[in-house]
């Protein structure tokens, strides 16, 4: 047998074991057939698409550059890489990416989609030409189903920008047969495809005003049930949750002022050091600390967007120096702990914070996912609840740090935050039962829903 036939044998085995949703199996199998072939395209990828599926984006990053490297002409390992990139916040390469797809295929639908929204999400005008010629005639994406029996059909309503909930890892494609639509190229003349349970993931009220909309009008034309109804999604703008959440007791929130770009300047109100923020945004991006009125303008111009919104800044350091910052996940009523970062920066995220290299802070973090009511005392408690009571949603997550006296310092509450699966060594095993109670808890309630209506046996 020649090394080809070899080769594209071990790849078929793997794609049978991934098709039939043994994806332990398959990853085995698509390294096997690697060593044969390191350089194989179809194992590449397709060993890329399980790490995403899995919420893997570090490994998914390193199978795809290395299909990229190897088949640099091939647009669909561009777009894949690229497609991470862009969840990673690394708007820059990923541009990069989709160009160079284009460049290979001038029409290839799901660069134009990509680089659409790498457009948008720095506020260029050029983001119109290319949704259009990418979701013109691709409105509809059909998923494939690896399952075993029947399937749950569902209905994923989803903007074209980058404002949606991630949805990959609790509805498994070995339990829900999947269409997305991209609602703002719907054509209203169209039935909408069969379903049993209707998944809002338009997720970011601040950036998707337009899909929302749209997703309403979609989501009245259907009596199957619905996961995060729009208008209650609509309702999570950040400074509409300041507003609302900051009224519960046992919550402080920051005070929120939109602006016009020209009125950030002449405004007299502001009190230094103050937060400036371009809406739609997050990962940090587009978020800057101003220190004093001198450099104000200086950090306006860094930032893109008409509107902007100017943000109290609350000091959220504790009595160390360090600021924390908790993430709670709601999931058909419950709160689920998901993670505590710590840093030394006053902009806390996760992937940045000194957790890594800090064993005090590990444990501190794990302290918090094994006993959060005693992490966080009963007064914050209280608080969380109180925020899940308003904001209604089934899918949501809350960032928020602890006050004085036990209160809950928000920074902000909305269904497009991400669950990410701890990276494989074991210093981070702590985390994994949390971060599977929840995939697991969202997997439940979709099911559940589906029962419940009476829509699928």
């Amino acid at each position: 047998m020649g090394a080809d036939s070899e080769i594209d044998q071990a790849v078929k085995r793997a794609r049978a074991l991934a098709w039939s949703g043994d994806d332990e199996a398959a990853k085995t199998a698509f390294f096997e057939a690697l060593r044969l072939d390191p350089t194989h395209f179809d194992a590449l990828n397709d060993l890329g698409s399980l790490a995403c599926a899995s919420g893997h984006r570090s490994a998914a990053r390193t199978v795809y550059r290395q299909a990229v490297r190897c088949h640099p002409s091939n647009p669909i390992g561009r777009v894949n890489l690229a497609n991470v990139l862009v969840e990673d916040g690394e708007h820059a390469q990923a541009r990069e990416h989709y160009q160079a797809a284009l460049e290979v295929d001038p029409d290839f639908p799901e660069a134009h989609q990509g680089l659409g929204r790498v457009f948008a999400a720095q506020g260029d005008e050029r983001a119109q030409p290319h949704f259009q010629k990418g979701f013109t005639g691709h409105a509809i994406v059909q998923k494939g189903y690896r399952g075993v029996g029947p399937a749950v059909p569902a209905l994923l309503l989803a903007s074209v920008r980058l404002g949606n909930m991630p949805t990959q890892q609790w509805l498994d494609d070995r339990l829900f047969a999947i269409t997305v639509v991209h609602v703002e190229y719907w054509d209203d003349a169209e039935p909408l495809p069969s379903h049993a349970l209707i998944v809002n993931i338009v997720g970011d009220a601040d950036l998707c005003g337009e899909a929302l909309t749209r997703a309403e009008a979609l989501l009245a034309r259907s009596a199957a049930p619905a996961i995060n109804p729009p208008a209650r999604v609509r309702a999570t703008r950040r400074a509409e949750n300041a507003r609302r959440l900051g009224a519960i007791s046992g919550v402080v929130a920051p005070r929120i002022t939109t602006l016009g770009r020209a009125d950030v300047l002449g405004a007299d109100d502001f009190r230094f050091p103050l937060l400036l923020r371009t809406p739609g945004f997050h990962t940090g991006q587009n978020f800057v600390l101003v220190e004093n009125r001198e450099s104000l303008a200086a950090n306006l111009e860094s930032l893109p967007g008409d509107e902007l919104m100017a943000i109290e800044y609350v000091d959220a350091r504790g009595p160390d120096g360090m600021a924390r910052k908790f993430r709670v996940m709601f999931i058909d009523g419950k709160i689920f702990p998901l993670h505590l970062a710590i840093s030394s920066d006053w902009k806390v995220h996760y992937f940045t914070a000194d957790m890594a290299d800090n064993a005090a802070h590990r444990a501190e973090e794990r302290r918090f996912l094994e006993d959060m009511p005693g992490a966080l005392g009963e007064r914050a408690m209280a608080a969380l609840r109180g925020i899940g009571a308003e904001i209604k949603l089934d899918y949501f997550g809350v960032d928020f740090a602890l006050a004085p006296g036990g209160k809950v310092l928000l920074f902000e509450a909305n269904a497009a935050m991400v669950v990410i699966a701890p990276p494989p060594e074991p210093v981070w095993d702590y985390r994994r039962g949390p971060v599977a109670d929840i995939l697991e808890a969202a997997k439940r309630m979709a099911l559940s829903r589906a029962l419940a209506a009476g829509r699928w046996k």
